[in-house]
Order: structure tokens, then sequence, then C-alpha cells
């Protein structure tokens, strides 16, 4: 297949954080295999998930460019994969990478609109891969058997299919972190590394 680049976006606060050690074995691994990996990490480098009164006035302009974060939107055009490490918090994004979907997933970037019949067209064109890796609170049958997997349906049905066609997508989680074992989550780091490996 090649190698490839891959922009790895990060979602927690904490720099010790299991999500930050998850992202380090992504990058890690893919890097491993002869890939450029660029690594966002959302909270280091202080990106404000507030979409802006001009950002959402100018949304459906045509020609629609998000000049303030002209700069990550650059970033998501050089990369041939994406993958978004994060914890799910009720049941949902972290605020700050919901916020990364609201400002960079935008008109003129993500998608285009079909003037004849208003369908979205995809324009992420450029990404083959849509990986997740996530962590939740609650046992898998909370996630999957009462609430649906909703994060799963969010990011592939609602964003990945509209935005990148064809695309790959894979969501790798680990259930009942607060009471994960050393055990359980060595186990997790060992099977993101087996996944992307294959990339």
């Amino acid at each position: 297949m090649g190698a490839r680049r891959f922009l790895v976006v990060l979602a927690h606060p904490l720099p010790e954080s299991f999500a930050a050690s998850a992202a380090r074995a992504v990058v890690e691994t893919l890097e491993a295999k002869g890939h450029t990996v660029d690594l966002l990490d959302l909270y280091a480098e202080d990106f404000d998930p507030r979409l802006t009164a001009a950002e959402r006035a100018a949304h459906m302009e045509p020609g629609y460019q998000p000049s303030e974060v002209s700069g990550i939107v650059d970033r998501l055009k050089a990369a041939d994969g994406l993958v978004l490490v994060f914890p799910q918090w009720w049941f949902n994004l972290p605020a700050i990478m919901k916020g990364f979907i609201d400002r960079i997933f935008v008109p003129g970037v993500a998608f285009g609109h079909d003037k004849a019949g208003g369908r979205i067209v995809p324009l992420m064109t450029n990404i083959r891969s849509f990986w997740v890796v996530t962590s939740t609170g609650s046992p898998w049958w909370v996630v999957h058997l009462y609430m649906g997997n909703p994060v799963k349906r969010i990011l592939k049905r609602g964003v990945a299919a509209f935005c990148a066609k064809g695309v790959d997508f894979r969501m790798l989680a680990i259930h009942d972190m607060d009471r994960a074992t050393d055990e359980k989550r060595r186990t997790f780091l060992a099977r993101i590394k087996a996944a992307f490996g294959g990339l």
C-alpha cells in the first residue's frame, strides 16, 4: 500500500491520560510502518472549539473558507488518513472534539451541496482511512444495548459517510474504563498496535 500521511487528533486535557497513551501507541506504530504522522493535540495547541459568529454567518456562502482555522484545514487536506483519539463523556464526544468537527468539517472543506437537490457531496476525497480510538466509562452492554453506540453512529454515518465517500471506517474502544485493570489497558494498547500495524 505504501507510505501514507496520517493526521492523528487527540482530545484529552491531561498529558498523562490513557487517551494520550493510546495516541502515542497509534503514532509510534504508524511511524514504525514508515508512515508520516501529524499529531494534533487539541488541548496542547489550545484549539478553541467555539464556532465564531463570523464563521456561522458565512457557513453557507459560496466559496466559504474558514480562515481562522486554515492551518488545521491544511493539515487535514494534506492527510490521507484521519485518526481521532478521545474518551467518551456522557456517551458523546468531548466538547473540544465536537468543536473540531464543527469548525473544520465545513462546506467547501469536508462536503459540498448538490445545487440541484440539496444532497451533500463528500469533498474529503483525500481521506482513505477514518479510524477512531476511544474509551468509555460504561460497560459494553450499556454502550451498545442500552444507548445504541451513539458515538460510532454519529462518526460513521453522520460524519465519515457524508464527508469521505467509500472511506475505511473503524472504531476501537475499551469499555468499563473506570474499573479497567493495568492488564486490560495493556491488552487494549496491544490491540491498537496490532490494528494500526496493518495499515
